[in-house]
């Protein structure tokens, strides 16, 4: 295990941190509960939100950019909506600064406060349904399928590097459709386009679910989710689409006339992912001695190191390295050539595994003279040494088998951690022994689903989509249940 990073068993949470901060991947700011996401980390994101950037166009979407600053007032048309992010917005109230007369430096203006507070940005969906009503007249205009990139406000007290920051980069999706049909099957269509991408390129497996009433989005009718289960056995939901219904069309008078002239409120949706994926992918796979990453999103997929003694063929060695490298990146592999004469072979060796590189290329002077190099994968730490003759396609062939490796361990450790319990006793076992996803039956109250979060910790993170009925018993309340959801302490 490197020194530099605590291991999972000893400290949990400190591994986590290790990892992020020792893979180069964010840092703290001096602004309270921020963070800095430094080069590497970012690179990463660039991998994540390029591929959905891409399947949400290829789905029909557009992107758009709204403001960061909404009118108080806005807030206050959808009472569920602002009922839910009242406590987490960040207010501006005034508009400049001045020196205070005292000389001690500068201090709000209070001849500057503005009319209107503004809120930052903590969702888009009342500034953008504002927007909505001047471009919706007609069944012309619809669907009208947009997404923004763009980062938010939420003050959190409590704050963990990509878990969970007081502003955070995201996509948010706001869709407007004629009927509740379209508009649901969106939704839907968003939460498949989302498991594509956790299962197909994060490589972690998802359980697809509705939240429970208490669970929705402020606002929303229904909330559709993925929920993932992380190496310490808690859950965290990795993405949510939402179906509004009419709610905010009424609340800001977004109507258009159908085919029959006739008028109607517009049926809308939202959908959203954040960084928030980076730390999943952190917990969900790494090890003690760093990151593991996906090659499909792994911002570098292949390090070549030169050995050198010296300065003895050491231009013939970085020749050589170069010209692997260059086939690589021929047939598309994202490939770095780290000829540094900074840092010796074994740190850089140890610094690759830190952060992740799914594969690591060794090239010596032997293998110079044998047309060999050492090839190391980064999930298993295998290494074998192999002609260098058909490399790219080795290359290519590992890349893949990495990918699905990884996606297989998670999804058998998930699969081990989804346990049914028919008793309070044994589910309160069950929590504290095992952890993982807990089967147990609900009698739909919020009332027990309350009583549970309070004495346990533990919420129901999905009831999945296509639930078996079930007939059972409450395991809080022994009342009569149809079917049984999924318990979990959560990210």
């Amino acid at each position: 295990m490197s020194k530099e990073i605590t291991s999972r068993k000893e400290d949990y949470a400190q591994w986590y941190n290790d990892l992020v901060i020792k893979g180069g991947l964010a840092d703290y700011s001096a602004v309270r509960g921020c963070m800095v996401i430094k080069p590497y980390g970012f690179a990463l994101w660039e991998e994540m939100r390029d591929q959905l950037d891409q399947m949400f166009k290829d789905t029909g979407h557009e992107n758009a950019y709204f403001p960061l600053f909404i009118p108080k007032s806005f807030l206050s048309r959808e009472a569920a909506h602002v009922a839910g992010f009242a406590k987490e917005c960040a207010v501006v109230t005034h508009y400049r600064l001045k020196n205070d007369p005292d000389g001690s430096g500068i201090i709000v203006d209070p001849e500057a406060k503005l009319e209107e507070e503004l809120i930052v940005r903590p969702t888009s969906e009342t500034i953008i349904w504002n927007t909505y009503r001047t471009w919706i007249q007609s069944y012309r205009d619809l669907p009208l399928l947009i997404n923004q990139w763009a980062n938010v406000v939420r003050w959190e007290m409590r704050t963990r590097l990509f878990l969970r920051t007081t502003e955070f980069l995201w996509q948010e999706g706001h869709t407007a459709h004629a009927n509740a049909e379209e508009a649901i099957a969106e939704a839907r269509q968003m939460l498949d386009v989302y498991t594509d991408f956790v299962e197909h390129y994060m490589a972690l497996p998802v359980i697809r679910g509705v939240k429970t009433e208490s669970e929705r989005f402020a606002g929303a009718i229904d909330t559709y989710c993925i929920e993932t289960l992380m190496q310490d056995g808690k859950a965290l939901q990795a993405g949510t689409s939402h179906f509004l219904g009419q709610n905010f069309a009424k609340a800001f008078d977004v109507k258009f006339s159908d085919k029959q002239n006739k008028l109607d409120y517009v049926w809308a949706t939202s959908w959203g992912v954040s960084t928030r994926l980076v730390g999943a992918l952190v917990m969900a796979h790494s090890d003690d001695e760093g990151l593991i990453l996906p090659p499909r999103i792994a911002p570098v997929q292949v390090v070549i190191i030169p050995i050198y003694k010296g300065d003895e063929k050491k231009d013939l060695l970085d020749a050589r390295g170069k010209e692997i490298a260059a086939g690589l990146k021929k047939a598309g592999i994202r490939v770095k050539f780290d000829n540094n004469d900074n840092n010796r072979p074994g740190w850089k060796f140890a610094e690759y595994e830190k952060k992740g590189v799914p594969l690591r290329i060794a090239l010596g002077l032997r293998d110079l003279e044998n047309n060999t190099v050492e090839i190391a994968r980064r999930d298993t730490r295998e290494k074998k040494n192999v002609q260098a003759d058909g490399l790219t396609e080795l290359v290519e062939k590992l890349l893949l088998e990495i990918q699905q490796d990884i996606y297989q361990k998670a999804l058998e450790y998930r699969d081990q951690h989804i346990t049914r319990a028919d008793s309070w006793d044994e589910f309160v076992k069950l929590l504290d022994e095992k952890g993982g996803f807990i089967s147990a039956h609900w009698d739909g109250t919020i009332a027990s689903e309350e009583a549970i979060k309070e004495k346990l910790k533990a919420t129901i993170r999905c009831i999945p989509l296509n639930n078996p009925l079930e007939e059972g018993l409450c395991i809080f309340s022994g009342k009569p249940s149809r079917e049984r959801v999924l318990f979990a302490r959560a990210y």
